[in-house]
């Protein structure tokens, strides 16, 4: 088993900021997710190993437990070998001594299934469920893995995170006897959702909105091309702290008295008069991108739809080899003169002589 270098996985030096790691995080995190990656094995083993670094160096106490474990890791390997307490090193880390004896630095109790620890590497379930994956249960006193009955795994979200981890456990226990006390690590609170409204100019640009979950007031993102029904999960926003849950907006989009979406389609209706459908004509459309110019050939007829590639929605979230917009399609409404004088009457009269148009029923 291997000492995994966490801030090396991460690419960030030992003294940065929770702020940075966090950063740093999300940045890669984007880079090799499974959704990015589809089917690439090596994306999948890289996301894995930056979201086991982000669980510990993300955390202010295993961040200081891994920080101290990191300078004595070698003896921690020949205590473990020689049959000894590997967390015997631990003991003297806070005030210097190491009396406690033979088990008395840490002891690590799990209480779940073993197999809810699968997916982190042996470093980390060595470290975090006391020695036990490295084999050979507990030694010299140090405790292992304490039996309990098995509860059966929670629902964890996909990216594995320790959160989500402890919550589908029931719990992961650490006692601290050089650390001064007991320190239980609490099990992730439960997600929320709230609806959002916004016009389809607002979904075509994209937004933000503030909103209020459990007291709390949060400026929140809309991200251009939402749909009615699209759920945007905003990671630990369902309360404070290391164990917060997910909040999911359920986005509304309200209708448009101009534009009808389908997709990432938009249609409207164009109203041109009979010259313009008769003899041809440049007629001006207006889009939620701003205004543009349709060319009508001559006899266009009524109902007749033209398609504006690119002048729809957004794509939410599009994928590189995707177009980046839908299209707006154009239906033309030809509307025909009213209230005729005689005059002109006998000219329209004379003109549909001339045209001598088909019987179109037949």
């Amino acid at each position: 088993m291997e000492y995994k270098d966490y801030y090396a996985a991460l690419g960030v030096p030992r003294t940065a900021s929770k702020a940075e790691i966090k950063k740093q995080f999300r940045k890669l995190a984007r880079q090799y997710h499974p959704d990015v990656n589809k089917g690439d094995a090596a994306a999948e083993r890289r996301f894995k190993e930056i979201s086991e670094a982000h669980e510990v160096l993300g955390d202010p106490e295993k961040r200081k437990l891994y920080d101290r474990l990191g300078s004595d890791w070698e003896a921690y390997q020949r205590a473990g070998a020689a049959g000894g307490n590997p967390f015997a090193g631990f003991a003297g880390f806070r005030g210097g001594s190491s009396g406690a004896g033979p088990g008395g630095g840490v002891r690590f109790e799990f209480h779940g299934n073993p197999e809810d620890l699968e997916g982190f590497s042996d470093f980390f379930r060595t470290f975090f469920a006391g020695g036990a994956a490295a084999g050979g249960g507990p030694r010299g006193g140090a405790q292992g893995r304490t039996a309990t009955a098995p509860r059966p795994p929670r629902p964890r979200a996909r990216a594995g995170s320790l959160e989500d981890l402890l919550g589908g456990m029931g719990g992961l226990d650490l006692d601290l006897d050089g650390l001064g006390g007991r320190t239980v690590a609490s099990q992730r609170r439960p997600d929320a959702e709230a609806e959002v409204e916004v016009s389809l100019e607002e979904a075509f640009h994209g937004t933000q909105r503030r909103i209020e979950v459990e007291g709390r007031r949060l400026d929140v993102r809309i991200p251009r091309g939402v749909d009615t029904g699209r759920r945007i999960r905003l990671s630990g926003k369902a309360g404070s702290g290391a164990d917060a849950g997910d909040l999911y907006l359920r986005v509304r989009v309200q209708p448009h008295p101009l534009f009808a979406r389908a997709g990432n389609d938009l249609r409207r209706e164009l109203p041109v008069t009979l010259g313009e459908a008769l003899l041809g004509a440049e007629v001006p459309v207006s889009s939620l991108k701003g205004r543009v110019l349709l060319s009508i050939p001559a006899g266009t007829q009524n109902g007749r739809t033209f398609r504006l590639k690119g002048q729809g929605m957004p794509r939410f979230r599009a994928a590189p080899d995707d177009a980046p917009a839908g299209d707006l399609l154009v239906k033309v409404d030809v509307v025909l003169p009213t209230q005729l004088s005689d005059e002109t009457r006998e000219a329209a009269a004379r003109f549909v002589s001339l045209a001598d148009q088909p019987d179109p029923r037949i």
